[in-house]
């Protein structure tokens, strides 16, 4: 039965059928879930790191046990790698980010895409403060556990993305494995 056929309840429209050139609802839901999850990331970190510049340049804050929210400007990559180097960085993150929001449109599992905005988001909040923020190229970290690197929500976000991403690919590969065999 086509759609102009289907008989639609009183107050209901009916979904206009797909043109001949739209994507299928999977990956169109895809790219939007990415989307949205990238630019709350952005949103909740950026958020983050205003409150952290002019809250924590009074002085630092001891939460508990070991973890303090406490200023600190990264020129580098994670870890403090590459101090100095924020150019190139942020070279690298628009090129990852281009990438990753290419291969969005082909992803069709919602898990993944959710993963996917995670990442992207996380580098989008990242590239934003190497190129909006007035430290030269740094990035702002504020969240000291000390016994890892200073970071902050935009790092977070990457990193639970790309485990996330490859829990997501493992048991895909795995589920697609045993229904082969």
């Amino acid at each position: 039965m086509s759609d102009q056929a289907r008989v639609v309840p009183h107050g209901e429209t009916p979904a206009p059928g797909p043109g001949p050139d739209a994507a299928p609802a999977p990956r169109r839901r895809g790219v939007v879930v990415t989307a949205v999850v990238a630019a709350v990331v952005v949103a909740v970190d950026q958020l983050t790191k205003s409150w952290a510049v002019h809250r924590l340049s009074q002085g630092d804050i001891h939460v508990v046990w070991k973890l303090d929210l406490q200023l600190t400007y990264n020129s580098g990559a994670s870890f403090g790698v590459a101090k100095g180097w924020a150019p190139v960085i942020a070279g690298v993150a628009i090129t990852v980010v281009v990438l990753l929001l290419a291969s969005a449109r082909q992803v069709r599992s919602t898990p993944l895409s959710f993963c996917l905005g995670l990442i992207i988001g996380g580098a989008l909040g990242n590239l934003v403060d190497r190129l909006a923020r007035p430290h030269h190229g740094a990035v702002v970290d504020f969240i000291a556990l000390h016994f890892w690197p200073t970071f902050n929500v935009a790092d977070s976000c990457i990193v639970v993305g790309a485990i996330g991403a490859a829990l997501v690919v493992l048991r895909t590969a795995r589920s697609e494995t045993q229904s082969s065999s």
